[in-house]
């Protein structure tokens, strides 16, 4: 038995729904979808950029969409109107719909997207705004710190 009941924390907190709703999720039985398959790198200190291979699939056939904390990828083949149906002997490119989602950390934006080759590619940045970033306060001797409240005032 791997399942752990999280009800009595959503009753005695307030504000942690998101974290909860990631622990259910990781600790769930579900198996993880594995298709389309997907690279996850780092290419600067805050930059990202997500790679799915997304094979048969054109750029109308392919939507992206950035909500809140979470990015969602969904690919549907569009059927072709007056297009000549084909007798396919051997299926191995994959072309079924999918809906893949990644949970995004706070202050990480989409950038851009971009189709190559058969894989999409999606940048992402982290940009802490300046008001959350660490900043270093001085520390000074009494009469120095009186001298910064007179200034302050």
């Amino acid at each position: 038995m791997r399942h752990f009941d999280l009800s009595p924390l959503y009753r005695s907190t307030v504000g942690f729904d998101r974290l909860f709703n990631l622990l259910d999720q990781a600790t769930s039985n579900d198996a993880a979808p594995s298709y389309p398959p997907y690279n996850i790198e780092r290419t600067a200190e805050n930059a990202y950029r997500i790679t799915i291979a997304v094979a048969g699939f054109g750029e109308g056939d392919l939507s992206i969409e950035s909500k809140e904390n979470a990015l969602t990828v969904k690919g549907e083949k569009q059927s072709a109107e007056g297009a000549e149906k084909r007798e396919v002997l051997h299926q191995g490119i994959a072309a079924r719909a999918f809906e893949r989602r990644f949970q995004l950390a706070d202050y990480v934006q989409v950038t851009g997207a971009s189709l190559e080759n058969g894989l999409l590619h999606i940048d992402l940045v982290r940009e802490i705004p300046e008001a959350k970033k660490p900043r270093q306060i001085p520390i000074g001797a009494g009469s120095a710190a009186k001298i910064l409240e007179a200034k302050a005032a």
